[in-house]
């Protein structure tokens, strides 16, 4: 489960960005500390541009007074295995909603028995790609339209066993094609994707336990590097 982003403002998310040929890059969302239910943001298709747009991490939103406010069903997440149940929260977005999170890196916890340890990940020299979904909401008074997202979680990978044992976050390939497929309103072919719900490390990942995810401070040995799944 990836219930922490890292977004910073570096050359390997500004680099990223252009790659991706976003339009309106000044106005991404930097944060050394993101957590559900925060505003990021995502990577949208619109009118056949790329463009950054403000989104709560939390996919299902309920509407109250003046707004909206997040369910209380747990969902900054989708499980790969629920994107293809119908009446699912997934379901419909993963067909015709998939959005981009750019980060540098991610946090982790793990339970075990009474204690909780954190971890942060920090992409080696380079920043990510997450395959995320998002919503938008109409409110019914006010006319305010608010979107949300989530980032798809795969079965865990061997390598991050030791630091959550649930799931590991979907890291897209840095590939044309497959950023082209993946922004594609209009794509609902989503077998072509099957391939991208294994789990894979894409890059090398420098992994260090902290103290708490507000504070980051580094406790306990020295950062480790895991190295990404294709490397030679």
């Amino acid at each position: 489960m990836c219930g922490r982003l890292n977004i910073i403002d570096d050359m390997f998310v500004q680099a990223l960005m252009e790659d991706l040929r976003i339009k309106n890059q000044q106005e991404m969302l930097f944060g050394r500390f993101k957590m559900p239910t925060n505003d990021i943001s995502i990577v949208r298709e619109i009118d056949g541009e790329r463009r950054l747009q403000t989104a709560t991490w939390w996919l299902l939103l309920e509407t109250a007074y003046e707004g909206f406010k997040p369910s209380r069903y747990t969902s900054f997440n989708t499980r790969f295995d629920k994107l293809n149940t119908p009446n699912s929260a997934g379901f419909t977005a993963f067909r015709e909603n998939r959005c981009l999170v750019l980060a540098s890196g991610f946090g982790e916890t793990e339970k075990q028995g009474k204690d909780t340890y954190y971890h942060d990940f920090i992409a080696e020299n380079s920043a990510m790609v997450f395959g995320g979904l998002y919503r938008d909401w109409l409110h019914p008074k006010t006319g305010e339209i608010t979107t949300s997202c989530s980032i798809i979680t795969n079965p865990p990978h061997p390598d991050l066993m030791p630091y959550h044992s649930k799931a590991s976050p979907m890291i897209l390939p840095q590939n044309d094609d497959v950023f082209d497929a993946w922004l594609n309103p209009a794509n609902q072919q989503v077998e072509m994707f099957d391939d991208l719900l294994k789990p894979a490390l894409r890059h090398d990942f420098t992994v260090q336990q902290i103290n708490k995810p507000s504070q980051y401070q580094p406790i306990g040995q020295t950062a480790r590097l895991i190295p990404n799944d294709y490397s030679s």
